[in-house]
């Protein structure tokens, strides 16, 4: 029986950069930081609290695009207040939008897409 989502793959441009966005700005933790093969990383990143791993990959190393693979929606107690704190980082984060579903918010990743964070 299937029990959560353990994993999701990340394919991005900068890997160190991606890495960097995800523990300076979104309090990521590095949780695994290993050689795969020469040149290339298998790093995963933890959400405070734990849950879900991200692992981040050098789209170019396995032939892909970055951006192609998962789309992110990550969750947040205050879509405001993270934003206000996203953007005191430096980041690139819209306002909070509501919607029948609910309220989010999306902040800019280093390879110019979008992740939604959304109130919970």
């Amino acid at each position: 029986m299937i029990t959560g989502i353990d994993l999701a793959v990340l394919y991005v441009r900068d890997q160190a950069a991606t890495v960097d966005f995800y523990t300076r700005v979104l309090d990521f933790q590095k949780t695994t930081d290993a050689e795969m093969w020469p040149g290339a990383r298998w790093v995963e990143l933890t959400p405070p609290g734990g849950g879900t791993r991200i692992t981040v990959h050098t789209a170019s190393e396995f032939n892909r695009s970055p951006g192609e693979g998962a789309y992110l929606i990550l969750a947040c107690d205050d879509a405001a207040a993270t934003a206000r704190r996203l953007r005191e980082r430096g980041a690139t984060a819209t306002e909070p939008v509501t919607e029948p579903w609910g309220t989010y918010i999306k902040v800019e990743d280093p390879d110019g897409g979008d992740i939604m964070i959304a109130e919970k």
